[in-house]
């Protein structure tokens, strides 16, 4: 049995992407911005990349009510996820399971606090990419879904594979978001200063750049008692070297929108000095963020 009701809250590039593939055998609705919203109920969502067409997806700005047996996926930015949670708090049901899907650490916590035990929290993780620069329009490249392990991850990971969106469920969640953290502070700092797609920072002239930000994060996650592969700056190279979409940070920086560094590159920073390991790259990365931040608005 799927679930009765999915609802995207935060239907951007990501969310819509993976509500319209789900729309396909789930009744879904994308809960976004104004603007996005109208276009999708006047021309549907038009999907390209690795999955192509029009999607008849229901769309709205807010959730009205909460049926039971709901799945709701959380892709708002990570900074408005406990709020967004927040607001629905009194809507929820015990049978409401809310996946989280930002990218960063310490947002799990954040959402089961202003859930207020009213509804199963659960983590997960894209390496999915996808843009979105036009309302009603969104590019998709493909990847993966990773769940935490729990009773109910199996029913989401099977509706997630009915829709044709690859998933696994994960006995190590912890590791799994710290290797995509250590991915995230590479492409999205970069990217949004270069202003490049991902894979144009594959070049020998940010090899040290890359690497420095890699192995400062590497250390501060094995500080925190994180274990990682031997060769996962390899693998971290040849998994950037695969993606040609702009990435999110790229995207809020030339659309003058806040940028999730402080769930990303800040978090090395603060961990960094709590384990006394100097993280000076990363700190660098911040203050071109920053500044571009308040340059565009």
């Amino acid at each position: 049995m799927n679930f009765q009701k999915i609802f995207i809250l935060g239907a951007g590039a990501i969310g819509s992407s993976l509500g319209a593939l789900l729309s396909q055998r789930n009744e879904v609705s994308l809960i976004g911005r104004g603007a996005h919203v109208a276009a999708v109920d006047k021309h549907g969502l038009t999907l390209s990349g690795s999955s192509n067409g029009k999607f008849l997806v229901q769309a709205d700005t807010a959730i009205k009510k909460i049926p039971r047996d709901t799945l709701i996926l959380l892709t708002t930015k990570a900074y408005d996820a406990a709020s967004s949670v927040a607001g629905i708090e009194p809507l929820l049901r015990k049978d409401t399971v809310i996946l989280v899907l930002q990218n960063g650490l310490g947002i799990k916590g954040a959402v089961e606090k202003a859930a207020r035990g009213r509804a199963e929290v659960v983590r997960g993780l894209i390496t999915a990419g996808a843009e979105s620069f036009e309302p009603g329009k969104v590019s998709f490249w493909q990847g993966e879904t990773i769940l935490e392990s729990t009773e109910i991850s199996e029913k989401i990971a099977r509706t997630f594979d009915q829709s044709g969106l690859k998933t696994k469920v994960s006995h190590n969640i912890r590791e799994e978001l710290w290797k995509k953290l250590v991915v995230n502070c590479v492409v999205n700092p970069l990217t949004a200063t270069l202003r490049v797609r991902n894979n144009e920072i594959m070049v020998d002239s940010l090899r040290a750049i890359r690497h420095k930000l890699m192995q400062e994060c590497i250390a501060v996650g094995q500080a925190e008692g994180v274990h990682f592969e031997l060769d996962l700056e390899d693998r971290i190279e040849q998994r950037i070297a695969r993606y040609s979409n702009y990435s999110s940070m790229y995207q809020d920086i030339i659309k003058g929108k806040r940028t999730e560094i402080d769930f990303l590159n800040v978090k090395i920073l603060e961990l960094g000095r709590t384990h006394s390991i100097e993280t000076p790259v990363n700190e660098t990365m911040v203050g071109l963020i920053r500044f571009l931040e308040v340059q565009r608005g």
